[in-house]
């Protein structure tokens, strides 16, 4: 008999967790309360979160690992971005790469994405998956789920051997977790807002659209306490979101104040939206909050044998019967555009795992009987998992000042200059996503302290072979360099100053007396 895995989300982060467990040999079943976006007259499209995606090497390679057809599709639909294109208040511009061995992020649309990881898992015949079901409640100890067919009004019984939530910030997975599992949980909106808007195609000398700014940057206009961004679309068009505070939003209340805000601070983007668009987007379009969640304790009674496997200080999962991923673990502000990536690697280090544990969905079960292998897996995945996402969640927040700022501060440019030239002097020999190669089963991040000097942006974005507590730690070590240096320079600075003048003072006085 095949275990039964049901994942609650048909989002991108339940897509890829449905193929890599049925590739594995487990029968699924995807739930989700909206409906089947590849459906024209759905409109699903536009109850996705409307943030285009900004897809790193870290969503790539779990995609290539699990995936590797999903992985190729992506690569067709994306648009490289090599870098920053910072557009300052002056309307002068000033390129800022990413990498410099031409490494890029992909910009691709979120509900594009989705639909080629939706399409995908419903290719493998061992994955159903069934839309407008509304999860009531689940019984973890008992291996049910109780699920209302929207749209028939009727109440379902689903068993399970294994739930996996990935049903987004307000998971109802991670609300019924917290009935059997004392779990500490933070949510904090921060107090700012996102809008969306859009920059439309131009026409080129043959009246065939084109990119009024360079396709290959992701665009920023970084204003101290606010920002606007543009990531480009396949059609020509840019995506723009600005994000502001609160306060600031609520003095944008009618035609006038919004038109002269604009021209004030974004008089670029004004011409390039045009002043009809933008009023109908500020209309029409929602304001959206920014949300971090962090999920940190838990606490049960087990047996023995099970307190063994399920110890008492990570959150993520319960003894053998469920675990939550993605944004319903660790919902995360966008600004490293690490979340989805985050949700996608999270996959794929519980897939590698259970590859590791040796976790076989084919054994014949007892319905009471507890399975060693997965308990073992998810707590080492609880273990392992948590202080990266909690670091990642914290590099996200710390990042929306430099965008938003400091990338336009000399300071910045100083330490970027000198991290650039610090890596090229200790890293001669790139590492890329192509050299790292595929992840074998059972692996999840390399082994041992990164070498060299690196900027912490690289390790984040460009090397899924480590960890983000890791990145955290060493960009923290080198911060600590730096400053030390910075200090030692400082000093002799001064010490060499302080000479300079005594040498002029003796000499002046030598020329007083004679």
């Amino acid at each position: 008999m095949t275990k039964k895995l049901i994942v609650v989300g048909a989002g991108p982060v339940g897509c890829l967790a449905a193929i890599a467990l049925a590739n594995m040999g487990w029968e699924v079943e995807i739930y989700d309360t909206r409906p089947d976006m590849r459906l024209p007259s759905s409109q699903a499209a536009a109850q996705q979160r409307s943030i285009n995606l900004a897809v790193s090497s870290r969503g790539i390679a779990a995609m290539q690992a699990i995936d590797p057809v999903a992985a190729s599709s992506f690569l067709d639909n994306v648009i490289p971005m090599r870098g920053r294109m910072i557009h300052n208040s002056s309307g002068n511009l000033e390129g800022q790469p990413y990498d410099r061995n031409g490494q890029c992020i992909n910009s691709i649309d979120r509900a594009l994405l989705n639909r080629e990881l939706l399409e995908g898992a419903l290719a493998v015949r061992s994955i159903r998956a069934f839309f407008h079901h509304k999860v009531v409640s689940i019984d973890f100890d008992g291996r049910v789920m109780s699920v209302l067919d929207v749209s028939t009004g009727e109440q379902l019984e689903r068993s399970f051997d294994l739930c996996i939530g990935a049903d987004g910030s307000f998971s109802i997975v991670r609300r019924q977790l917290m009935r059997v599992v004392r779990m500490d949980y933070q949510q904090e909106y921060i107090p700012h807002e996102y809008l969306e808007l859009k920059i439309p195609p131009g026409q080129d000398s043959h009246n065939n659209p084109t990119f009024l700014l360079d396709p290959n940057h992701l665009h920023i206009w970084p204003r101290h306490s606010f920002m606007l961004i543009a990531l480009p679309n396949k059609d020509k068009s840019f995506t723009c979101t600005l994000f502001a505070p609160t306060t600031e939003f609520e003095t944008l209340s009618n035609k006038d104040q919004i038109l002269s805000w604009f021209r004030i601070h974004f008089p670029d983007t004004l011409e390039l939206i045009g002043t009809e668009v933008l009023l109908n987007s500020f209309q029409q379009n929602p304001r959206n909050p920014l949300i971090s969640i962090k999920v940190w304790q838990l606490s049960f009674s087990l047996t023995p044998v099970e307190y063994m496997f399920c110890p008492q200080t990570k959150p993520y999962h319960y003894k053998d019967r469920a675990i939550i991923l993605g944004d319903a673990a660790h919902s995360m502000v966008p600004f490293y555009g690490q979340g989805l990536n985050c949700g996608l690697e999270d996959v794929r280090v519980l897939t590698a795992l259970l590859h590791e544990a040796g976790v076989d969905p084919t054994r014949v079960r007892d319905p009471d009987d507890f399975d060693l292998r997965l308990a073992g897996a998810l707590t080492r995945y609880s273990e392992s998992r948590h202080e990266d996402l909690i670091a990642i969640s914290d590099l996200a927040m710390d990042n929306y000042t430099e965008m938003r700022h400091s990338v336009t501060t000399l300071a910045h440019k100083l330490k970027r200059m000198v991290d650039n030239l610090l890596f090229s002097l200790t890293c001669r020999t790139p590492v890329t996503l192509g050299s790292l190669g595929a992840f074998p089963s059972g692996v999840t991040f390399a082994e041992g302290r990164p070498r060299g000097w690196l900027p912490l942006y690289t390790m984040v974005t460009f090397r899924p072979d480590i960890s983000y507590s890791n990145a955290k730690r060493k960009a923290a070590e080198q911060a600590r360099v730096m400053n030390k240096a910075g200090i030692v320079g400082s000093v002799a600075v001064c010490v060499g100053a302080s000479v300079w003048m005594v040498r002029i003072a003796l000499c002046c006085r030598r020329r007083s007396y004679w």
